[in-house]
Parts: C-alpha cells; sequence; structure tokens
C-alpha cells in the first residue's frame, strides 16, 4: 500500500485547511471589556496628573520660598557669634544647611521636566532673578536653593523629600490597583454574559446527541430576554423529542408494513413459479427491495447510541469473514496490533460494511473483475485512523464533497439501479454520532480512499 497517498483527515470531517483558533465568547468579551476599563483608567490618571500639576507646583514652590524667606531673615537679624549658633540650631533641629557659596563651587540643576521648570520659575518670581534650585552642590545630594543677602551669596541645602508630593511610584501603584480591580470586574462581568450563552451551547450539545430530557434550560431567570430564549429553545426540544418520538414509532410500522408483504411475496415466489430462472429473477428484485428499504432505515435511524472500548482489529476481521469466500474481492490489512476504539459495535459494524461494499462495487479497475481493498490502521494520539482504499477509477475531485449527500450519485459506474446513493451518508451520520470523523479523497495512484478518525478507548473491549 502506498503511504504517500495517506491524506489528512481534520477531525471535524471537512476538507483539510489550516484554521484560526477560535477565541471563546468569555475571553472575547473580558479583552474588550478589560480594554475598556484599562484606557478609562489610564485617561483618568493622566487627567488628574495635569488637573494636580499647577497646584502641585505653586504649593512647592510656596514651602520652599517659605523656608529660604525665614532663613534669609533670620540670618540678615543676627549677628557673626549668635549666627554660627543659628545655623548649628537650623542644621540639628530642621535639617536645614546654609553656607556661603562660593565661586568654585559645582552645581547641577534638576532635571528639565515641566513640574521642575515650572517649581524653578515661581521660586525665581518669588525670590528674585537670580535663583538658583540645583539638585547637587559639589557632589552633594540635596534641594540647594541659592539665594543673596545684600552682596552675600549663600546656598540652602535641605531634603528634597521635605516638598515632595505623590511621586510616580505613588501614582504607578494606584494605577495598578486600579487596574487589576477593573480586569476582575470585568472578568465577573464576562462570566455573567457568557454564562447563559455557555448554558444553551450545552444544552444544544445534549440535544445534538440525543438527550431531550437533560437539555431544560431555566425559565425562572431574571434577565427578560434570556428568559425568552430558554423558553423558546425548551419548547423546540419538546418539540424535536416528540418528533423523534414518531419518528420511531413511525420507522417500526414502515418496517412491519413493508417487509412483511415482502417476506409473502417472496415465499410464494419460491413456491408456486415454476420457471426457475424467472423465480430467481424475481426473488432476487425481491431481497434487492428488502435491501433498498434497510438503506432507508438505517439512514432514518434513532442517533442513541451506546458507546463502549470495541476492539478494531476483531471488528475488521469479523466484517471481512463473509467477504473472504468471494472470488472478486482481494483484501490486504496492515493493522497496529490491539486498536481499541470508543465507538457503538453494531452501528460500528454497519459503517464498515457499508464501506466494504461500496469498495466491492465500485473498487474494480478497467478491465478486471476483482476489487483490490488496502485497509491499514493506526494510533495517532489520542485518535485512531482507519483508512479504506479501493483500487478502481476514483471519483472526479468536483464530486467527491457530494459523494455522502443522501441519494446523491455520481458517474454511470455509481449509479446502478440496485445503489440508493446512502451507503456512504450512513457511515458519515454513523461516524459522527460515535464522535469521529469521515473523510473522502482519491489516492495517488488511482481508486477512492475512506478515511476515519475514531476516539481512543482505553480497558478492555466489549462483546457485541
Amino acid at each position: 500500500m502506498t503511504t504517500a497517498s495517506n491524506p489528512s483527515v481534520p477531525l471535524d470531517g471537512g476538507p483539510a485547511r489550516a484554521r484560526k483558533p477560535a477565541l471563546s465568547l468569555f475571553w472575547r468579551t473580558f479583552f474588550l471589556l478589560a480594554l475598556l476599563l484599562l484606557g478609562s483608567v489610564i485617561a483618568w490618571t493622566q487627567t488628574l496628573l495635569q488637573m494636580e500639576f499647577e497646584p502641585r507646583a505653586l504649593q512647592t514652590a510656596d514651602q520652599i520660598a517659605s523656608v529660604v524667606n525665614l532663613s534669609r531673615a533670620a540670618v540678615m537679624h543676627s549677628d557673626a557669634i549668635a549666627r554660627v549658633s543659628l545655623f548649628k540650631t537650623m542644621k540639628d533641629q530642621e535639617h536645614l544647611t546654609i553656607r556661603l557659596r562660593e565661586p568654585k563651587d559645582v552645581f547641577e540643576v534638576f532635571p528639565a521636566t515641566d513640574l521642575n521648570r515650572h517649581v524653578v520659575a515661581q521660586l525665581q518670581s518669588r525670590l528674585g532673578a537670580d535663583t538658583i534650585v540645583a539638585s547637587s552642590v559639589n557632589q552633594v545630594q540635596g534641594l540647594w536653593v541659592g539665594f543673596s543677602i545684600d552682596k552675600d551669596r549663600y546656598w540652602l541645602q535641605t531634603e528634597r523629600n521635605r516638598f515632595d508630593q505623590p511621586t510616580r511610584q505613588t501614582w504607578t501603584v494606584w494605577l495598578l490597583t486600579a487596574a487589576v480591580l477593573s480586569l476582575a470586574g470585568a472578568a465577573g462581568i464576562a462570566r455573567l454574559i457568557n454564562r447563559p450563552l455557555k448554558d444553551l451551547s450545552q444544552a444544544a450539545s445534549r440535544v445534538h446527541e440525543g438527550d431531550f430530557e437533560a437539555s431544560t434550560l431555566d425559565e425562572t431567570v431574571s434577565t427578560q430576554e434570556i428568559r425568552a430564549v430558554n423558553i423558546g429553545f425548551n419548547r423546540m426540544t419538546r418539540k424535536l423529542a416528540q418528533i423523534e418520538q414518531d419518528r420511531t414509532v413511525m420507522l417500526a410500522g414502515i418496517s412491519h408494513d413493508l417487509r412483511t408483504p415482502l417476506a409473502r411475496l417472496r415465499l410464494e415466489a419460491e413456491m408456486s413459479v415454476p420457471d426457475a430462472q424467472a423465480r430467481e429473477a424475481m426473488v432476487g428484485d425481491i431481497a434487492q427491495l428488502d435491501a433498498i428499504i434497510g438503506k432507508f432505515l438505517d439512514y432514518a435511524r434513532p442517533g442513541d447510541m451506546r458507546l463502549v472500548p470495541v476492539s478494531l482489529n476483531h471488528m475488521v476481521e469479523t466484517c471481512l469473514e463473509p467477504l473472504r469466500k468471494r472470488s472478486d474481492l482481494d483484501f490486504k490489512l496492515a493493522l497496529q496490533d490491539g486498536l481499541m476504539v470508543l465507538a457503538d459495535p453494531v452501528e460500528l459494524q454497519r459503517a464498515l460494511v457499508n464501506l466494504l461494499e461500496n469498495a466491492a462495487r465500485y473498487g474494480k479497475s478497467d478491465g478486471t473483475e476483482l476489487a483490490r481493498v488496502d485497509i491499514s490502521a493506526r494510533y495517532s494520539n489520542d485518535k485512531v485512523l482507519l483508512r479504506l482504499r479501493d483500487h478502481g477509477n476514483g471519483v472526479p475531485p468536483e464530486q467527491l464533497k457530494h459523494l455522502t449527500t443522501p441519494f446523491f450519485r455520481g458517474d454511470s459506474a455509481r449509479s446502478a439501479a440496485n445503489s440508493t446513493g446512502l451507503g456512504l451518508a450512513i457511515v458519515e451520520q454513523t461516524i459522527s454520532r460515535m464522535g469521529g470523523a469521515f473523510d473522502l479523497s482519491n489516492a495517488n495512484g488511482g481508486g477512492l480512499c475512506a478515511n476515519i478518525v475514531l476516539r481512543r478507548a482505553t480497558g478492555s473491549a466489549v462483546a457485541a
């Protein structure tokens, strides 16, 4: 078997293609709310900073100017002997240092931020144009203000933090706190919005699986719109349950009302028609009618399934056993040992039989009466990949996606009178009900490939 022709089977049964990862409604709502709230927090923070800027600069300048003016007055009204004691007292008690300003002093002004420029401008307007505000003098850090008394020039040194308003670090802490609270609020709102939709999604999944009883939604919720949706969904679920029940009864009636007369006709034909050839033709026609009815019933069968661990190796052998005696069929197996799948044994056997019948009918290459079928299967993580390939003429690419459509039959080679066009549709429906995927493709070397993905099972196989 040519391994190069193995197609990649998407788990959803559709054509293989790259898909963008889906973002859940919760996370989409959370991200949008978080973006909105964080933008609002940042905008309000910037607004408050701008509103605080002018008062903060004026207050800082007033405090510094008051200290300088008081220090200047104290220096002016004290003699040389008392001035030494005054300077020592101011340094010990008020942490203020006053000393003469020397021409050789090297100083650095504060960084040119808007706030610093504004404070310096305010100080110069209060203390004089020759006022200097520095961050260090002779590499000594602090808040240094240079002022003059008559012809003498002085430095006043104090601690920078005495006049600092809330720093950028403080604003950062408040901003992060507001951001965390905003994100927590966004998560709560997103969860509140997403919960009814999540309940609806889970209920819809249960309906898809045929569990109508467990899919009832709460009709007493406080939100008017959600309550209306839940009421409508419950009505729809009850209607679907009734339709499913009616369909089951109808199928039982069809099976009885059609197959019972067919059985009588077959018995009567076998007993009353003397011509052996005519009798064989009539019996064949009746058997064909019975098979067609069986196909219709299989396709319309209710979706309840009992998924249990099943040995795929044993299932394939069971399906092949009645076909091995046929001279027009040749099988080649390549199955990994001990393959276990989660499936309904009866439904899985029915799907495999449909695929084998399809391969036997259409898998004959031109000029031969022998249909060769390759069957391979292996594990792939938590899945089991099963592949059946015939060596027939394949299918035109434009018809591939229609082969699983009910009642669709392709070219003349695939439109025999005894075909209902339901075999592959039944396979797709059955595999989908078991949580798997089914895909059809043309093999590189010719022929049609049926690719099945089933869920891997653990534990011992359950007898069919």
